[in-house]
């Protein structure tokens, strides 16, 4: 596989339609992730007191991080629907339809009367908008790095995983855009913040997708489902994928580590550490660096994965995540803000990046164009599911049964990083493969000398 050889000043239509989807799929995952992650950080300041207060404080924070689980599970469905259609229709459609649904899923949130107001319908709606914002994540990953890889297999098709780390800068770019807003929001009087401070970063979600739409209208269809499009259609896409269920398993199996991780070191952190005694600020300072440091990250693993292989980068991140997770623990545990950034910055901004970054290529490169949108979706939000729907409500409960201590906490993370390591020390390496086979790829016979 040659590296384009276009002159960098003078691209050429499909590299500048290239940098055109990258954009997209960046800015269109930090607009769907901005939304998901602000849920996660509101939840664990005031969702308990506002939607469940009269649940104990410990109950009512269990109850909040459920409705946040309830986005979770509702992913790998939006996975199996929108990959469908995307793997039928088209990527674009799905890409904008699920931003839709996601930005107009937050802004509702925003307008949502509390407990006091409406009573048992506050928390049911609540769940409701979470479902709804669930599904069209479940959808929007998959489109947008789909979208990416399979424009950069026809240009630069041995910078797979560079290009694909586009998308994947999605989740910490939302991250800090989130953590930044509330921060400015929660440094209001606490009566000002309860009363209408915290919806201030859900109602900003409409600026952000109409943002966002005026950058996916712009962008081209993918060129190798176009071509996969002209042959007749077979069985749905999700029964081909479950005909052979291996490569969706693996993909599940290899994105857990670093769900799990992200999970613990961004949301249920901001809980855990607001109780250990630190300001809101402190946790949300300490989060949004960590998020700048995954930016700087993400990119290099994803870019080393295309020279050395997606499996030892990932193998990487997660021994890494497993070695420093009573030491990250014992760093929040201390009580020093300064130790706190460290912590966060270490957990979830290197080894957390260094598993996550490489997952966007390396999942698409486990499906046929045919089923590619609902394999790889469908993988990836069963991993989210996994790792990081429950795990902040798994740990929750630990905590309040064991009476405090974060032992339950790194546990969780050296589990998660366990599953995700045995998971790519058995896959066979797909960096060097191409895009175009119509079967799945994990289930094909590996090329002569393709190390596994």
């Amino acid at each position: 596989m040659q590296p384009s050889r276009t002159s960098p000043r003078h691209p050429s239509p499909d590299t500048r339609q290239l940098r055109r989807v990258a954009l997209s799929g960046l800015l269109g995952t930090a607009v769907e992730f901005y939304d998901f992650l602000v849920y996660g950080t509101v939840a664990a300041l005031v969702f308990g007191d506002l939607f469940f207060p009269e649940a104990d404080p410990a109950v009512g924070t269990i109850a909040a991080f459920g409705t946040f689980a309830a986005g979770y599970v509702a992913r790998p469905l939006g996975g199996i629907v929108f990959g469908h259609f995307g793997d039928r229709v088209g990527r674009k459609s799905m890409m904008l339809l699920t931003m839709v649904l996601m930005g107009c899923g937050s802004f509702l949130i925003g307008l949502l009367p509390t407990y006091e107001a409406i009573g048992v319908w506050a928390p049911v709606l609540l769940i409701a908008l979470r479902v709804v914002q669930g599904v069209a994540i479940g959808g929007e990953w998959g489109g947008a790095t789909l979208m990416v890889v399979e424009h950069a297999e026809r240009t630069q098709g041995d910078r797979r995983g560079l290009w694909s780390s586009f998308t994947q800068l999605g989740a910490p770019l939302g991250s800090v855009l989130s953590a930044g807003v509330v921060t400015l929001v929660s440094a209001l009087p606490d009566d000002d913040f309860r009363a209408w401070g915290w919806r201030v970063p859900f109602l900003l979600s409409i600026v952000l997708l109409a943002v966002g739409l005026f950058v996916r209208l712009k962008v081209a269809e993918s060129p190798l489902f176009a071509e996969a499009r002209q042959e007749p259609a077979r069985t749905p896409p999700v029964v081909e994928v479950l005909r052979r269920p291996k490569p969706v398993l693996l993909a599940a199996c290899a994105g857990i580590g670093a769900f799990t991780a992200q999970s613990l070191l961004t949301g249920f952190m901001i809980s855990y550490a607001v109780d250990e005694g630190y300001s809101r600020p402190q946790v949300l300072t300490a989060v949004t660096v960590a998020s700048c440091v995954a930016l700087a990250v993400l990119p290099a693993a994803s870019a080393l994965s295309d020279r050395v292989g997606r499996r030892p980068v990932v193998l990487a991140g997660a021994v890494a995540s497993a070695a420093l997770a009573f030491p990250v623990l014992a760093l929040v545990d201390s009580g020093s803000p300064g130790l706190l950034i460290l912590a966060l910055a270490l957990g979830h901004g290197v080894a957390q990046s260094t598993m996550y970054g490489p997952l966007g290529a390396l999942l698409t490169e486990l499906f046929g164009t045919a089923v590619r949108y609902t394999g790889a979706s469908l993988g990836y939000q069963a991993a989210t599911l996994v790792g990081a729907g429950f795990s902040p409500m798994i740990a929750g409960g630990l905590l309040a049964s064991y009476g405090g201590g974060s032992t339950p906490v790194a546990l969780l993370l050296c589990a998660g990083a366990a599953v995700t390591a045995l998971t790519v020390w058995r896959m066979r390496e797909t960096h060097t493969d191409t895009l175009d086979s119509p079967m799945s790829r994990a289930t094909a016979p590996a090329p002569e000398g393709t190390p596994r």
